[in-house]
């Protein structure tokens, strides 16, 4: 992290809301928007990230993580504080004394303080200043589960949360996307044999129906768990890339996802008889694309032991996830030629690819506004 006025290293500390990077010399400092919110006052942060991505006032000021001009946005309505955006990392930057001058987020409600005896406090103390100190050495971890029920669910589960989630506008072609995808697999699922024999995408024959399998088999699920999880990632992260594409280049990246991942299959799987569903090729897509365009946006996950019922909770930029995961495609694809994985990692691939030629061709397409 580097000072954008000074280009010196910056300092990192734990302060109450989160990790600051501070500049020693001009005392700059550099906040990641979740961090913001827990100082700031939350309709200031909202103004200022819609501003941010809407406004395009572009900033002198190169961004401290991602070297990249920063956008300039005026919050305030009686003194203006000027600030300084970078979109694509979701960081902030504020001059010596700008902080201050935003409208502070309400303070903590302190529970209230009971009578204890000296030793009593002096060892609460002393265990408070060990969590901070853990705290600060394992600045990305955390023993604690989010205090939101349905994140905490859905971390038990296994599948990631966004730290956070701005949008400039309402992502109606995913929603629409996955309504559809949820009727036409629910009704499915009543006739399963006739769903895959009308439905579904057969490597053998994709040219039957005139090719139409190719989108098909998209709409079609062979299980609950099936269906909601591709449903889940869709929903994600499906709403931050239309926002960033518009609704028609969203659809187009879907289409041309699911085509790619289903031709790879058909290509180089062994089983060329055996019927394929299901949407994970075109959310693949969409996948790599949101990792490609929000690189450092946060994503949660856990880990840990149900008997024990301990969890580990860390933070990581969305590129390391997406990295993650293609390690795991490549092992699930040495399966599947191998003739034993029933997931095709070929056609969760083939997505991929079509992704990241997706996000070369249109990543400066968040720079346009859209009427669509």
């Amino acid at each position: 992290m580097i000072c954008p006025r000074c280009q010196e290293p910056l300092l990192r500390y734990q302060s109450y809301a989160g990790l600051v990077w501070q500049c020693a010399r001009c005392g700059g400092r550099a906040v990641a928007l979740s961090v913001l919110r827990k100082a700031v006052e939350e309709s200031t942060v909202r103004t200022l990230w819609v501003a941010a991505t809407q406004g395009r006032i572009r900033s002198s000021l190169l961004c401290p993580s991602c070297r990249k001009p920063m956008s300039q946005v005026s919050v305030g309505a009686n003194v203006p504080v000027t600030i300084d955006v970078c979109e694509l990392c979701q960081f902030v930057w504020t001059d010596a004394g700008e902080l201050e001058q935003m409208p502070a987020a309400p303070p903590p409600v302190k529970p209230q303080e009971t009578n204890l005896p000296p030793e009593a406090k002096e060892a609460l103390a002393m265990a408070k200043v060990e969590a901070l100190s853990r705290r600060a050495r394992e600045s990305d971890i955390s023993e604690e589960l989010p205090d939101s029920p349905l994140q905490a669910a859905l971390l038990l589960l296994g599948l990631p949360v966004e730290e956070e989630n701005f949008l400039q506008s309402q992502p109606w072609m995913t929603w629409l996307t996955a309504f559809t995808i949820t009727a036409i697999s629910v009704m499915a699922f009543f006739d399963m044999e006739r769903a895959m024999r009308t439905l579904a995408l057969v490597p053998a024959e994709w040219w039957r129906y005139g090719g139409i399998t190719l989108f098909t088999s998209f709409f079609v699920h062979g299980s609950a768990f099936h269906l909601l999880s591709n449903l889940y990632f869709l929903l994600v992260f499906g709403d931050n890339v239309e926002d960033f594409l518009g609704h028609a280049r969203f659809v187009l990246l879907l289409v041309l996802a699911t085509l790619a991942g289903n031709f790879l299959h058909i290509a180089f799987d062994p089983r060329p008889d055996i019927p394929c569903i299901g949407a994970s090729g075109g959310i693949s897509g969409v996948v790599v694309f949101y990792a490609l365009a929000f690189p450092y946006a946060r994503v949660q996950l856990a880990y840990g032991w149900w008997w024990a019922w301990r969890w580990w909770v860390f933070s990581m930029p969305a590129w390391v996830m997406a990295l993650l995961w293609l390690l795991l495609q490549l092992l699930g694809v040495t399966e599947q030629i191998a003739g034993f994985s029933d997931v095709s990692a070929l056609a969760h691939l083939g997505g991929a690819l079509a992704g990241f030629v997706c996000w070369l061709l249109w990543r400066r397409a968040g720079n346009m506004v859209y009427c669509s």
